[in-house]
Order: C-alpha cells, then structure tokens, then sequence
C-alpha cells in the first residue's frame, strides 16, 4: 500500500510542475484546483520540500530541477524581503534551503539557510523571552502573542547552532520551546493555539485561539504540531520533559480520534454529518508519532499504542482521505481544513497536509525522513 502511495504521490508532483510553473500552490478553494502565489505565502515551503522527497526517492532530474528552482526563488524572497514579517520562517526555508544543503550540501543554500535563522531572531522578543508569531514589535493585538505553529520552526534554529558554532540560536530556540511547554499545553494534555504576554513585562495574560473552535477548545492541526514539534526539539536537546510532552499531548490526540482515525477540524466542536475533517492534522500527527517513536526504547509499554494508532491513521489516509484513485487530481489529500471559523478553505486541499502525508508514507516505507534535522 504504501509503495503504491508513494508513486502516486510522487507523479502528481512531477505533474504539478507543469500545472504550477513558478507559481507556489497554497490551498484550493473548490476541492479541485489549487491557488497560485508568487511566492508571498507563509505555505511555499511545502511545495519545495514536496518536490525534494520526490526528488530523493525517485532520482528524477526533472523533479531537482524545479526543486532548485525554488530555492532561487527563495534566495530572491530573502533578498526583497517579500512577506518575511512572522515567524514561519521555518516552513519556508527548512523545506527549501536547508533541504538542499541536506541533499546536495550546497554551499550557496548553506548561507541562505544561515540568513533564514538571522530573519527568524528577529522575531526574539527579549524583555518576554518568546519569539513573537505575528506583527512588527509593539503591536497591540500581535505583539505579546506566541502560537503551537512555532514548535515546527525551531529546528531552523536548532540547525544554525549546529552548523554556525553559534549557540544563540539553539538557546532562543530552547526558551521557546519551554515556554511553549508551559504556557500552550494545558494540564489536562490538551493544548492553546496562541497565548498572549504583557510585552514589556513578560507577564502571562492567557490563551485563545485563531483557528480553533474555542479559546477553550483544542484545534487538531495545533496539538500534531505540539506532537511534532517537541518530538523534534527533544531530538535537538535531549531534554526529557520535551519527549514526555510529546508523549502526552499524542495520547489526547489518539483518545479522542473517530472511528476512521482521521481527525475532525477541533476536538471540542459538536460532531455531526456536517462536520468537517482536518486530514492535515493527521498527516501532522503521524509524523510526530513517527518522529517520538524513534526515541522510545522497544520496551516502552506505549510503544505498540502508538504504532497502533499510526497504522490506523495512515492506512485511513492512503484508503480514504487520499486521491490515489484520482490520476489527474492536483492534491494528495483531501478533505484538509485552513480556517472553518473563517470559513477559509475548510474542505479542501492543503499544501502541508500533501507534504506531510508524503514525508509520512516514506517514513513508513523507505529510509527517507524530512527536513527537520541532518540525516
């Protein structure tokens, strides 16, 4: 099965270079076809890191020629500073840049990537001690406010530790994280989208959502990132308490999953026939699952839970949410959600959930991993 998946998955992206150009898919909006920007989303780093795992598994010139590509257009993002203003800085170019140095150990990608870190620092917010998500410093209503989404753009900053000798980027990425831990992970394993802090005395001020049902609810796509997200930081730190978080914030996860395992869009929302999935969520998930399964000793008693829940998730995915049976589709997975509240693209495809499900299949079948840490 999940060979079959792979391929599939790898062709619709060998198709999609034609479809797609120069441009850089975000979301569809008609469950059909994707929406194009010049490379101004906070997403286009997916596309990139798509193209890379399909060039990695597949050797085909064609696929690392339109990966290179993007990271060209990525050096000229950086350069003209287009829409660099918040801290998905990551997103973008852990699946571009550093992606390439990963593969090709690109030299020119190496000092991109490097630059990448510096636009990120810019978001370290010294008198609260957190890197500020949204908005320019002083921001009224961005300005003290942290989001789960960040988890998964530390590891730009672990790496430039690791290959700048320069260890401010992995002690700002570790404040983070541990703030992270404490302030959006609830005690009952659940977790906040955002919290908010007094900007000028790093006072706590409380949690709420952006995308999520409630600012009491539990927005899936937010808890596979925490899943994720600390999985990837104790892989970095080696601090227990992250794997530990990672470790609960999964259990909630797998508890309160439906019958076919793939996620509604928040845990809290009333359920019905009407109620729309998030499978990006679960293609986050899985990878976090994947990811805190590499650290866990054999005899670890959750072990077999979490490779239970994985299977289910991703052969629900492949069978299911997938478009393997569709050959001229645009996406891989279907039934994603951007912003239901905001009633932005909440039954469509998403780039990340098409990255993530494929860095999941080739974690489940190859030796192949993403770009989050040096191979």
């Amino acid at each position: 099965m999940w060979k079959l998946a792979i391929d599939d998955a790898v062709q619709k992206t060998r198709d999609n270079i034609e479809r797609f150009g120069r441009l850089f898919p975000h979301v569809s909006t008609d469950g059909k076809t994707y929406q194009l920007n010049p490379n101004d989303e906070w997403t286009d780093g997916f596309w990139s890191g798509l193209l890379w795992l399909s060039y990695e598994y597949s050797g085909d010139p064609a696929l690392r020629e339109a990966a290179v590509s993007t990271v060209r257009s990525f050096e000229s993002r950086m350069e003209q500073n287009v829409a660099l203003a918040h801290h998905d800085i990551g997103f973008l170019y852990s699946l571009s840049s550093v992606a390439q140095w990963f593969i090709e150990k690109d030299e020119a990608a190496l000092a991109l990537s490097v630059r990448a870190a510096d636009k990120l620092l810019e978001r370290w917010r010294e008198k609260g001690a957190y890197i500020q998500a949204w908005g320019p410093l002083g921001d009224p209503e961005q300005g003290g406010r942290i989001i789960i989404d960040c988890l998964l753009n530390l590891p730009l900053l672990y790496w430039a530790s690791e290959h700048t000798g320069d260890p401010k980027y992995k002690e700002i990425a570790i404040v983070h994280a541990e703030k992270s831990r404490r302030y959006l992970v609830r005690g009952d394993d659940s977790s906040y989208h955002t919290f908010h802090f007094n900007q000028e005395t790093g006072e706590p001020i409380g949690g709420s959502t952006h995308q999520g049902y409630t600012n009491g609810s539990t927005w899936t796509r937010g808890q596979a990132w925490g899943i994720y997200g600390f999985a990837l930081s104790y892989r970095y730190t080696k601090n227990p308490l992250f794997l530990e978080t990672s470790k609960r914030l999964a259990r909630y996860f797998i508890e309160r999953l439906p019958e076919d395992s793939v996620a509604y869009w928040d845990f809290n929302v009333d359920v019905n026939d009407h109620t729309y999935r998030d499978s990006s969520a679960s293609a986050i998930a899985a990878c976090g699952w994947q990811e805190l399964l590499e650290h866990l000793d054999a005899s670890d008693p959750e072990v077999p839970y979490f490779r239970d829940a994985l299977q289910r998730t991703m052969e629900s995915l492949v069978q299911s949410y997938s478009t393997l049976n569709e050959p001229g589709a645009q996406g891989l997975l279907k039934h994603g959600s951007y912003h239901v509240r905001g009633n932005s693209s909440p039954d469509d495809y998403m780039i990340w959930g098409d990255y993530y499900y494929l860095e999941a299949l080739l974690r489940m079948d190859t030796a192949l991993r993403g770009y989050w840490y040096d191979r």
